[in-house]
């Protein structure tokens, strides 16, 4: 495959990356919001399971100590294309510029657990709505 190739599939990762990260802290707000709001489908059982295990897996991960898979295959691919590590394009700057900063492993694995924390906790203040037709979650809604 050509450098550009991998680098194109670098920059698609990263997309994903960014699309996962935008998942995981715009659905915990727009559940906030739409909790307070009534809106009903924010209390979508598949919607809720899948932003809890979301926000699970980058937990485990960070108390594991283990690098994001995403990261990991989008630094392999850019290697592949003969890349410097996040400083080719311009989608992988702003974007990773986005996402990445600068502190120890403890803070990255503290504000994920008390991330993690806030969505269990938007389960207890506004649940998921019951699998089965015409029942209603405990609290309403």
């Amino acid at each position: 495959m050509s450098p550009t190739a991998y680098r194109a599939l670098a920059d698609a990762v990263l997309i994903l990356h960014v699309a996962y990260i935008g998942f995981v802290i715009f659905g915990l707000l727009l559940i906030l919001i739409g909790g307070s709001c009534g809106w009903r489908w924010i209390r979508n059982p598949w919607f809720r399971g899948l932003h809890l295990l979301a926000i699970g897996l980058v937990v485990v991960q960070a108390w594991l100590g283990i690098i994001c898979p995403l990261t990991t295959l989008e630094m392999h691919l850019r290697e592949l294309a003969g890349d410097w590590v996040y400083h080719e394009t311009f989608i992988a700057h702003w974007l990773q510029r986005l996402i990445f900063c600068r502190a120890p492993m403890w803070v990255f694995g503290l504000a994920y657990t008390l991330f993690g924390l806030a969505v269990i906790g938007s389960w207890w203040r506004f649940p998921p709505r019951s699998r089965k037709a015409g029942t209603r979650p405990p609290g309403g809604g």
